[in-house]
């Protein structure tokens, strides 16, 4: 764990790439093998589970500690963070250990199966064999929250620095159903066997944002663009008589998602095709919110088939015959894309992703505003002699999404903010107008500089009229513009609505409680794009 430990504070002690890249290099190439495979794990979103809660963890720290639980609750709200405050405040340890990273990860998985005394004696013996940031790393692996500041793509470049194995290659190993109990390092990254998981998704490729628009992009004829569909990333993959479906999660959700089998009777083996999983009906497009009641689902029952049916649309062919072919143009890609599709029936839930015909940037501008008429987000641009990449690549592939929807509302509660922000007030609800009343509608916690997150903060502790916890009322002054992607009904919200990425773009201090949207605005925007 002292290992693993310098390598988490040579990581958080730096913003540098490079950096970040060579000490998590150097610890790859020199880590025990099992250390290697978990850290490889952790930083792909491997995550052990939380085996004990933070209420627990709270009143154990306390107690070992020798303080009142108000007193650790208080040095929380200043420290930010759970992890932290528990290893600042228990006492130095009364013996000294280095075992393993993968030790104290199978202590943790093993917690779940002990009664609470023997959890409690399990967690006081660790805390009294590691150092300070030592147990900062165990607690962050018991909350499930482990954090390490390291992208997927910079724990790649690493990975290939330590092994000489190609990035774009590693990112596909990694991919997939693994876990550190079912293969080796040597397995999975040094010796891979192509033929061991059929079920092995590709990397994804994905796109930059457009914000200047597309002006700068030179010959529109070079570029093919499509609608930015509004639904759930996956490949579908068919390999030996057998179809698999991945979200861009990494999530194998081919239960999820039965109707697809229909689908994979219809595709040549070695087919896998990249597009968008959206609710469909009629020929058209669904609300996000109609796929979401089926997002999280381990199984979907035969009315939500019937309530929320599906489609792929999809847009890219990354296998054909079996036959890797990302390295080839978009354009030929698209071709045999479209040459398979031609074979499956209507009633197969597979969709094209129709390209928009455009001969001028400005054309393309006015299709692109009729977006949201067809439950698109924006459109996509990609150049027609582009490879399928792996990662962010920033050039050859980008979303042009339109303009957020906004509303101006009126900031009624605020919250202490946690990390780096755990001395300001950076979480707030907001509530439009309803006749006299005010009508909380959403919560947002994004969008303000530092500077205005400190000012609101000092005008929050000044005009507090009540205290729920940690949460504050605040007066009713203060209009900020919100800004979202979508809107729909929610029964479990008072304003019947909920909004789809809230996030505060503009402090109004032109205006005035009264002039701050009402609640009818609210269900008109509802109706009219919900």
């Amino acid at each position: 764990m002292n290992r693993f430990a310098a390598l988490f504070t040579a990581l958080d002690q730096t913003t540098r790439t490079t950096l970040k890249v060579a000490a998590l290099a150097d610890y790859l190439s020199a880590a025990p093998e099992p250390d290697r495979l978990w850290t490889i794990a952790l930083l792909s979103g491997r995550r052990p589970k939380r085996t004990v809660t933070t209420t627990l963890l709270r009143k154990w720290a306390a107690e070992r500690a020798g303080i009142p639980l108000w007193l650790f609750e208080e040095s929380y709200s200043i420290v930010g963070d759970l992890a932290e405050t528990i290893a600042l405040i228990l006492p130095p340890p009364s013996q000294a250990s280095d075992l393993p990273l993968t030790h104290w990860i199978t202590v943790i998985r093993g917690l779940s199966a002990l009664g609470e005394p023997a959890r409690n004696q399990a967690i006081l013996l660790a805390w009294d064999q590691l150092g300070t940031t030592q147990r900062f790393v165990f607690n962050k692996l018991i909350t499930g929250g482990f954090r390490m500041g390291v992208s997927r793509k910079l724990m790649t470049r690493a990975l290939s620095q330590s092994t000489g194995i190609d990035e774009s290659d590693l990112a596909h190993r990694l991919m997939g159903d693994w876990a550190p109990d079912t293969t080796t390092f040597q397995a999975l990254v040094l010796a891979p066997d192509p033929t061991a998981d059929l079920s092995r998704p590709y990397p994804y490729y994905l796109a930059y944002q457009l914000d200047d628009g597309p002006d700068g992009l030179g010959d529109p004829a070079e570029w093919s663009a499509e609608w930015k569909w509004d639904g759930i990333r996956g490949q579908l993959i068919v390999r030996q008589g057998q179809f698999h479906l991945w979200s861009r999660g990494e999530e194998l959700i081919t239960d999820r998602f039965p109707e697809f089998a229909r689908a994979a009777d219809h595709l040549p083996d070695g087919t896998v095709l990249d597009g968008e999983i959206l609710g469909w009906r009629d020929e058209r497009p669904l609300p996000f919110s109609d796929l979401q009641k089926r997002i999280g689902r381990k199984t979907v029952p035969k009315k939500l088939l019937a309530d929320a049916p599906v489609i792929l649309r999809a847009y890219d062919l990354l296998e054909h015959g079996g036959e890797d072919i990302r390295a080839q143009p978009f354009a030929s890609r698209r071709a045999a894309l479209q040459a398979i599709l031609a074979q499956v029936p209507p009633e197969a839930p597979l969709r094209l992703s129709p390209e928009i015909d455009f001969d001028t940037w400005e054309g393309l501008r006015a299709l692109r505003e009729t977006s949201r008429e067809r439950q698109a987000e924006g459109v996509m641009l990609k150049r027609r002699d582009s490879p399928y990449r792996d990662g962010r690549k920033k050039g050859d592939w980008w979303k042009w999404k339109v303009d957020p929807l906004t509303i101006d509302a009126v900031m009624i509660y605020a919250q202490q903010g946690h990390g780096r922000r755990a001395n300001l007030f950076t979480d707030f609800t907001f509530a439009v107008r309803d006749g006299e009343a005010l009508v909380p509608f959403t919560k947002a916690y994004s969008g303000l500089t530092d500077a205005e997150f400190n000012r609101i903060t000092a005008w929050v502790r000044k005009n507090t009229l009540e205290r729920y916890g940690p949460v504050r009322q605040v007066r009713p002054e203060h209009v900020f513009e919100i800004a979202f992607e979508g809107i729909q009904k929610s029964p479990r919200h008072k304003s019947g609505v909920a909004l789809r990425f809230p996030r505060m773009s503009r402090w109004r201090h032109d205006k005035s409680v009264d002039q701050a949207n009402t609640l009818d605005d609210l269900k008109a925007m509802l109706e009219a794009w919900g």
